[in-house]
């Protein structure tokens, strides 16, 4: 019972996620949370898919998915709140 509590809450908050505009903490504007990708067994987060890249972000050889969506690292992620804002050098 305890799980499945845990996992709801889970859900929620990563409903919340998406739609966000990731910045970084310098101010940059990155795109929008598109997707979370996650560990299952752990329910760790791995990566947020950006939608609406920038013209900046674009030009940044980050990583990608088999559909070309721009992949940002999780661990990148260092506050939440109105914005998803990121430690851009934890990502180049």
């Amino acid at each position: 019972m305890v799980n499945e509590v845990i996992k709801e809450e889970d859900k929620r908050f990563s409903r919340q996620l998406i739609g966000k505009t990731v910045v970084s903490k310098t101010g940059k504007r990155f795109g929008e949370v598109g997707d979370i990708i996650f560990e299952t067994k752990s329910g760790e987060l791995i990566h947020m898919v950006l939608i609406n890249p920038t013209t900046y972000t674009q030009k940044l050889e980050l990583e990608k998915d088999k559909e070309s969506h721009i992949l940002i690292p999780f661990s990148s992620v260092i506050a939440v709140g109105d914005f998803m804002v990121i430690a851009e050098e934890d990502i180049i």
